[in-house]
């Protein structure tokens, strides 16, 4: 892992766009959070523009508009193939919490795509349900992109924070040090997630 962070955090700024980019677009798109949550590659994307591989503008606008269209392709796919996406092999062991989100979206609606960026596994699923069941897509656009737009700020900031605090590391103990101090935080920052979604 030490050696991945390694080679994001030396790579030219387009590879870091490029790369966060893709990852939180997928996440949401080809339902790749339950593999590899965008909020990390989002949070990695804060920490090279404290180092100054990117701009801090730039990484920002790459997430949030990575996030708004992965939704909305999520979304299409959800509209024209809804009923076969569900049935997926690979979404047959998360039935009972495919259909919390199911009903979670029937309770609150477009509500349920903003709030439901906040948790990876509503993240991944939620523009898909939302096709499928038919909503509005003027409704959906204006929530989506407004928890785009604040999911977006919040792990983007969160990562340029973790930066400064890799930054101050590496002066005092050195890179490796620092590396493997990124390293445990991002992995108790996962497993934190991991269970808050569970539970």
């Amino acid at each position: 892992m030490s050696g991945i962070l390694e080679n994001i955090l030396g790579a030219p700024a387009w590879v870091v766009l490029t790369v966060v980019g893709l990852v939180v677009f997928a996440e949401d798109a080809l339902f790749v959070g339950f593999v590899l949550p965008g909020e990390t590659a989002a949070i990695l994307g804060g920490v090279a523009a404290n180092r100054g591989q990117v701009a801090f503008q730039a990484i920002l606008a790459v997430v949030i508009a990575a996030a708004i269209v992965g939704d909305t392709v999520g979304y299409e796919v959800g509209r024209h193939y809804g009923g076969r996406v569900l049935e997926l092999k690979a979404l047959a062991r998360h039935r009972d919490r495919l259909e919390q989100a199911q009903r979670f979206l029937q309770r609150r609606g477009g509500w349920a795509v903003l709030l439901g960026r906040g948790v990876a596994f509503f993240r991944a699923v939620m523009p898909a349900l939302a096709g499928t069941a038919r909503m509005r897509y003027p409704v959906f656009l204006a929530f989506n992109a407004t928890g785009g737009i604040i999911w977006g700020s919040v792990v983007v900031t969160a990562g340029y924070l973790a930066g400064a605090s890799y930054a101050a590391v590496e002066r005092t103990i050195g890179r490796d040090a620092a590396l493997i101090a990124l390293v445990i935080a991002l992995v108790a920052f996962v497993v934190w997630r991991v269970r808050a979604h569970r539970s």
